[in-house]
């Protein structure tokens, strides 16, 4: 079964773009939709520093894009798709329910509503990676387990001092690491954010996925493309169930192995399929030398 993945924030990297740039067509995408963005993407892609991609408002409009444009490169049909917080967005568009233009201008009005939304409260994110109790050492905190990526990662985000206090006093056998993303999501200090997306998305006309499309929400396969769109604007302030899409993944594809292609700038899913969807045949899409191994995988998938 050939699935198709799109990242989440923190996945970007200064300059991921600038291999992909020489593809003929690619700037003309990413120009094209730092229009409807409002957001130069191929400097941001190109030659920002770190801090600046790390910006919300920044980052997720260049994330879908770039996942977007490297999907068209890739020019395959998946099985199955599912993106990551906001690489739901590109998932979405990849099935068929959304157009491409919309999960731009959807996520560029998600970005800043987010990025408003964590400047009233100075929060973040900090992965828990193993670990005893890990969500009753959070729930000691006042921390939310904002992300269960599955394979032995939880990600909790609170206030920037709750996650001092989790760092000081840390669940046993775990190891954290403070991500690169400037609020709390998928928390209710996002709550704010939610109302500014539905009303952004009420002018869409939904379809319903063309191929199988999964929700952060709780790992279903989602039918409708109404209750697909409802349940990405919701996602804003609630956990992403990342642990739930892989065992869907795992139960969709049955006795045949799952075969997942991350889009770019990908390595974070394809690195939990790795561990948390035993046998599976991973590829991440980083620079444009990875198309080949991609569409070599993908062929071997859907004999």
């Amino acid at each position: 079964m050939l699935v198709i993945v799109a990242p989440g924030q923190g996945a970007q990297t200064p300059g991921f773009l600038s291999p992909w740039l020489e593809l003929p067509g690619f700037r003309d995408r990413l120009s094209a939709w730092s229009e409807i963005a409002k957001l130069d993407l191929v400097a941001y892609g190109t030659t920002a520093e770190a801090e600046e991609i790390r910006d919300t408002a920044v980052a997720q409009p260049l994330l879908v894009a770039a996942a977007l444009a490297a999907f068209e490169e890739l020019g395959v049909t998946a099985d199955l798709v599912a993106g990551h917080s906001v690489g739901e967005f590109a998932a979405a568009a990849l099935a068929g329910v959304i157009t491409a233009d919309q999960a731009v201008s959807l996520v560029a009005e998600r970005g800043r509503a987010m990025a408003e939304a964590a400047a009233v409260t100075a929060t973040g994110m900090t992965a828990v990676l193993g670990g005893v109790d890990v969500l009753d050492a959070l729930a000691k905190h006042g921390l939310t387990p904002a992300n269960n990526n599955g394979a032995g990662q939880i990600v909790a985000g609170g206030t920037l001092e709750q996650l001092e206090a989790l760092q000081a006093d840390p669940p046993q056998r775990a190891r954290l690491r403070a991500l690169a993303v400037a609020g709390a999501f998928h928390t209710h200090h996002m709550a704010p954010a939610v109302e500014r997306l539905r009303a952004a998305a009420a002018d869409v006309a939904p379809a319903d996925p063309a191929i199988r499309l999964l929700s952060n929400a709780d790992g279903a396969v989602v039918m409708s493309g109404r209750d697909a769109l409802d349940r990405m604007v919701n996602q804003v302030s609630n956990p992403v169930r990342w642990d739930l899409c892989m065992e869907t993944m795992a139960r969709e594809a049955g006795e045949t192995p799952v075969t997942m292609i991350e889009l770019l700038p990908g390595g974070t899913l394809t690195g939990l399929a790795k561990r948390g969807l035993p046998g599976s045949v991973t590829v991440a899409l980083k620079t444009p030398a990875d198309l080949t191994p991609a569409l070599d995988a993908a062929k071997e998938a859907i004999k």
